[in-house]
């Protein structure tokens, strides 16, 4: 998709929770079979602020032992017997506050195989209006942020680097960079849910800063 189009595609795309329903339930998705990794759940969060609608994103806290001071969806490891949506659900609560009942997730992603690790399972949840302001624990969390959803329906980056035959994806977001995972995430969530246009974002590489 061409420059001018994603432009005109971000600010033409009829936003509801069932148009994002449908186009999930169109999706199929890609799961990885990797048992030797770690599992892990994020979830893609949709609200809708006053000023239209927008991806809940977090930066996680300086004093993080891994990825200190990224930008991330909410998310984290899978406590054992614990579904992908419920750890999605459990994790978007204790990062931000928001608690959303079973019925607010409107599909799967394709699952993201991390350098550092672990298989991410993205889970799309509707999260609409926050009834309160948003926030998590401060050991984990630095900032909670809605991002407009248009800021991120733009042609993304890809650069190649010395280290990978894969190229590495990013989004814009103010005025830095989100890079993946968590840029590959939100890359095949607004094509897909947004568009209804299937795009796989497995090969897509992490900055080296993210090998860890």
């Amino acid at each position: 998709m061409a420059g001018s189009d994603y432009a005109a595609a971000a600010s033409e795309f009829p936003l509801s929770r069932d148009h994002l329903a449908a186009n999930l339930a169109g999706f199929r998705r890609v799961p990885a079979a990797r048992p030797d990794l770690k599992p892990a759940s994020v979830a893609v969060c949709v609200m809708t602020p006053p000023g239209g609608p927008a991806l809940l994103i977090t930066r996680r806290a300086r004093g993080l032992r891994t990825h200190a001071g990224q930008w991330a969806l909410p998310g984290g490891r899978r406590d054992p017997g614990e579904s992908v949506q419920d750890a999605a659900l459990r994790e978007l609560a204790e990062e931000t506050g928001l608690r959303l009942a079973a019925d607010a997730v409107l599909g799967l992603l394709d699952d993201y195989v991390t350098r550092s690790g672990y298989v991410m399972t993205p889970v799309v949840v509707w999260g609409g209006v926050a009834p309160a302001e948003l926030g998590g624990a401060v050991s984990e969390v630095a900032q909670v942020l809605q991002i407009p959803l248009a800021d991120f329906d733009v042609e993304p980056e890809l650069l190649r680097i010395p280290e990978s035959d894969a190229p590495v994806i990013r989004l814009p977001l103010l005025g830095r960079h989100l890079h993946a995972p968590t840029a590959a995430i939100v890359y095949q969530f607004c094509q897909a849910a947004l568009h209804a246009t299937t795009v796989r974002v497995a090969h897509f590489e992490q900055p080296v800063f993210a090998w860890r």
